[in-house]
């Protein structure tokens, strides 16, 4: 799946009639200033343990003992979007392995939900649970999302406090981190709107920089 496909299949995944509330929600989080306080270039990215999908707790020092490790945080397997960027990402893991990086993904999703996300990937990765969005609140990611916003996902069947296991109204933003094997970051991408992600060449470029 190439970049430009990838852009194609975020935009093809916008429903017309969701669009008003996702700007809403959006200019909220904007001025609300979520994410902007998330780890930038030249930080050394906060250490963190979490279950993996098997329920294994695994450190960043752990991740990062092999190389260099693009870190995704996402919504989880019932956002669309996640699920196109992911994709995108699975496609690329042989680029990534080529270079001597991993990559983990991280979702707030339990109950199974985030082994049943880490099928989109056939190549080796990590797919970690954040349960109660707790590394996601460390790091600036996460939001509550609204009694409105909740409401109306509960109208269209998901159930999010099922979904993530927390009556808390919490959610993340999608966010993407290109970290070194020393635990600085060398790329860093956190929007607020969630229709944007971070562009898997431009985090590749970005470790082949590193390499120069």
């Amino acid at each position: 799946m190439t970049n430009t496909s990838l852009a194609d299949a975020l935009r093809a995944t916008c429903n017309p009639d969701w669009q008003p509330h996702y700007d809403i929600l959006v200019d909220r989080l904007r001025r609300a200033g979520v994410g902007a306080n998330a780890p930038r270039v030249g930080d050394t990215f906060p250490d963190f343990a979490l279950p993996d999908a098997q329920g294994r707790y695994r450190s960043l020092g752990t991740l990062l003992s092999g190389g260099p490790l693009v870190l995704s945080f996402n919504r989880g397997g019932w956002c669309p979007f996640c699920r196109h960027e992911l994709a995108a990402w699975a496609a690329m893991l042989p680029a990534l392995a080529a270079r001597g990086a991993a990559f983990a993904a991280v979702t707030g999703e339990v109950g199974g939900r985030a082994a049943a996300l880490a099928t989109i990937f056939v190549d080796p990765m990590t797919m970690l649970c954040d349960v109660d969005h707790g590394v996601a609140l460390d790091l600036g990611l996460a939001f509550h999302l609204g009694a409105p916003m909740l409401d109306r996902y509960r109208g269209y069947g998901l159930d999010l406090g099922l979904a993530y296991g927390s009556q808390a109204g919490l959610m993340a933003v999608p966010a993407t981190f290109l970290i070194d094997r020393n635990g600085v970051v060398l790329y860093a991408y956190a929007d607020p709107d969630f229709r944007e992600r971070a562009d898997p060449a431009d985090v590749i470029a970005a470790l082949v920089a590193s390499d120069d």
